[in-house]
């Protein structure tokens, strides 16, 4: 595909100028893009402007973390390689910026980039409501998950912490040393998540498309789900706060 065809593709799903948008991608499922994942992430740019603004998660956080071996963080290091392309290529691309989050940073691209990721770092845990995860929703913005399904769903643990489930994050807090762009050094105090705790976030699939909250498309050779923040999370706690189980597998 090239960045046309990615363009109508993406008008075609429902990226307009304004939005604020996530993305998740697996771009090995959607095929030989034209200038590879930096003009893949540039065309999601251009889709939400003027005035929109997406998001992709750059997570850092490989398991070992502890408060007893607490994560060091530089805004300039690569994203865990299981993250995927696109993203590496998206916090590189001119005018992008970070959060300062040692676990579960997000870049941005686009008008409200620095709004957005602004004090991801004073948050006490790492998709806080706080954090850039409930700025998404709080901006009524959308997740878009291009060629992976809901197992790779970040959003889902702004629910889990919202709704406070007990096996989602480790006893303790971490003092986490990370270096900013300008070379400050801040010590972040934060909660880590518990790895290892299987989830089966795609059960809730065949609810989302019933109940309206997500719709599909394609972009190259990949399905896309195209889903509102807003009323993912909503859905997401109430069945958390009814059965803070309901989510594991």
């Amino acid at each position: 595909m090239d960045r046309k065809a990615l363009a109508a593709a993406w008008h075609e799903i429902g990226l307009r100028p304004g939005m604020v948008v996530l993305v998740h991608t697996a771009l090995s499922k959607v095929g030989w893009i034209e200038g590879g994942p930096e003009v893949f992430a540039r065309s999601l740019a251009d889709a939400v402007s003027p005035g929109g603004t997406v998001l992709f998660p750059t997570l850092s956080d490989t398991g070992w973390a502890s408060p007893e071996r607490p994560p060091s963080f530089r805004v300039s290091d690569r994203p865990a390689p299981w993250v995927g392309r696109v993203p590496a290529a998206a916090m590189n691309l001119p005018g992008a910026v970070r959060s300062l989050h040692p676990t579960h940073s997000v870049a941005a691209l686009g008008t409200d980039a620095e709004a957005i990721v602004a004090g991801h770092e004073r948050c006490a845990t790492p998709c806080a409501w706080d954090s850039p995860y409930g700025e998404l929703v709080r901006r009524r913005g959308f997740v878009l998950l291009v060629g992976c399904d809901h197992e790779s769903n970040t959003s889902l643990h702004l629910a889990e912490e919202f709704a406070g489930v007990p096996y989602h994050l480790l006893p303790g807090v971490a003092k986490c040393p990370v270096e900013a762009p300008n070379g400050a050094r801040i010590a972040v105090r934060t909660r880590l998540h518990r790895w290892g705790v299987p989830r089966r976030f795609q059960r809730l699939d065949a609810d989302l498309d019933h109940l309206g909250i997500q719709r599909r498309g394609r972009v190259g050779g990949a399905e896309a789900r195209w889903i509102h923040a807003e009323r993912l999370f909503a859905f997401a706690v109430w069945l958390l706060l009814a059965n803070p189980r309901a989510l594991l597998a």
